[in-house]
């Protein structure tokens, strides 16, 4: 998941500042010592103004309710959560409930600072929610082995957004999810609409590899091979070919603007407003971005995510876990049930223009509609699938280290596809190696 800053102010001592009131019976959700409510600290993470609200709303609405069940909202920064929250489970003092995304799961679970789940989670959420999307928050290494460390609720799927006047004009076929465009035929649309001074696309690549790797399932790449429980890098002819396919757009077919690699995702935006670039490959919750800051009587539409061998993408989720030192777990998986149900799930998608899991959710109107691209947007859920690096014991280091230096030389050209393959496997095992040991 992305990991944007937000002007928001967070103080170590926020987390530090205790998790619940002691005493009380759990399993009956009675008030807690001396008659006072049972009290839950919740870290969220939002960070977008409609998504504060959102999130602050669904708190307010279940401390009217639940006035034996009294939830703090405890706002939180992507900047430095993941510190802070070591601070805290090593103080045995974190909140209760924890907003973070799937990938940091995997190490707290394995330290045993998370809840595991398993067989807790209400049948009505546990449902509703598909079980692609609970594989992003299955891990092994907790104090229960492999099990179940955060309820999943949001996801970002990759989509084209698009110049509808220059679609328009080259007389292409607009794509819909039932009949999304191949690869090659979204080769053949760029080459169209790539002009003197303008281009088919521009791919942004200052952050390449979870892009690549998450599309390359649309060919069966993963990347990764995981045998008696060792895993290592693998870079066949599946793995190439949305790496290869992005390289023939900049160099081969010069339909993408080879000044955009070292952009951000937005940073095309300016000149996707100005006709520089017709498409712009992007995770869906770039739409908001080009819904606030398009020209008046700008045209745009979101386009279904590009088909390979199949359609499907890989994903992580944000997610919400319980600590294993909650003093209240049962109390904080209702507030969980609750706080993650359909409805509130589309408020909670709404804000963050990202996808739910919730099955219940994905049908509400507001999800639905064609206004900035939402009924596309929310029908690619169906095809994520957990991402393979999910389960990958040092993929950090070898995406820092390794992967994001090569793959940017690669699209820079500075170096083959042969070379990049070469040294995303050796030196990637050597990375590996050490996590295994």
């Amino acid at each position: 998941m992305r990991r944007l800053s937000a002007a928001l102010a967070v103080a170590a001592v926020a987390l530090a500042a205790g998790c619940g009131s002691g005493g009380g019976d759990a399993a009956s959700g009675q008030n807690g010592q001396d008659g006072q409510p049972v009290k839950l600290r919740f870290l969220s993470l939002a960070w977008q103004k409609e998504s504060i609200e959102a999130n602050k709303q669904i708190v307010a609405e279940w401390n009217t309710a639940n006035p034996k069940i009294q939830v703090e909202y405890v706002q939180g920064s992507w900047d430095n959560v993941n510190d802070q929250l070591v601070t805290s489970f090593e103080a045995g003092d974190p909140p209760d409930v924890i907003h973070d995304d799937s990938p940091a799961l995997s190490s707290f679970a394995s330290r045993g600072f998370l809840l595991d789940l398993t067989g807790k989670v209400p049948a009505e959420l546990k449902s509703d929610i598909p079980q692609a999307a609970w594989d992003t928050v299955t891990f092994s290494g907790g104090r229960s082995g492999q099990g179940v460390y955060g309820v999943p609720f949001l996801q970002e799927s990759q989509v084209l957004i698009a110049n509808k006047k220059l679609l328009d004009g080259a007389g292409v076929r607009v794509p819909t999810p039932g009949s999304p465009w191949t690869w090659d035929e979204f080769a053949d649309v760029a080459k169209k609409l790539t002009k003197k001074g303008a281009y088919g696309v521009a791919w942004p690549m200052k952050s390449p590899v979870n892009k690549m790797l998450n599309l390359a399932l649309n060919f069966g790449g993963t990347f990764f091979d995981t045998q008696d429980g060792k895993t290592t890098v693998k870079v066949g002819p599946q793995e190439r070919e949305v790496l290869q396919r992005v390289h023939d757009q900049l160099y081969a077919d010069k339909s993408a603007d080879p000044s955009a690699l070292g952009m951000g995702t937005a940073d095309p935006l300016p000149g996707f407003f100005a006709g520089k670039y017709a498409i712009l490959p992007a995770g869906v919750y770039l739409r908001q971005q080009v819904a606030e800051q398009a020209p008046s009587g700008f045209e745009w539409v979101t386009l279904p995510p590009l088909k390979g061998v199949t359609s499907q993408q890989g994903a992580v989720s944000q997610t919400l876990s319980v600590a294993a030192d909650s003093e209240h777990p049962d109390e904080a998986l209702k507030f969980i049930a609750f706080f993650l149900n359909g409805p509130n799930q589309a408020k909670l998608a709404k804000g963050d223009w990202l996808l739910p899991t919730s099955t219940t959710a994905a049908k509400d109107p507001a999800l639905t509609t064609e206004d900035n691209g939402w009924d596309v947007a929310t029908a690619s859920a169906k095809d994520l699938v957990v991402a393979p690096f999910l389960k990958v014991n040092g993929y950090d280091e070898w995406k820092s280290k390794v992967a994001t230096p090569a793959m940017q030389e690669y699209f820079a050209d500075k170096i083959s596809l042969d070379e990049l393959a070469t040294r995303l496997v050796e030196e990637g095992n050597k990375v590996l190696e050490r996590y295994t040991r």
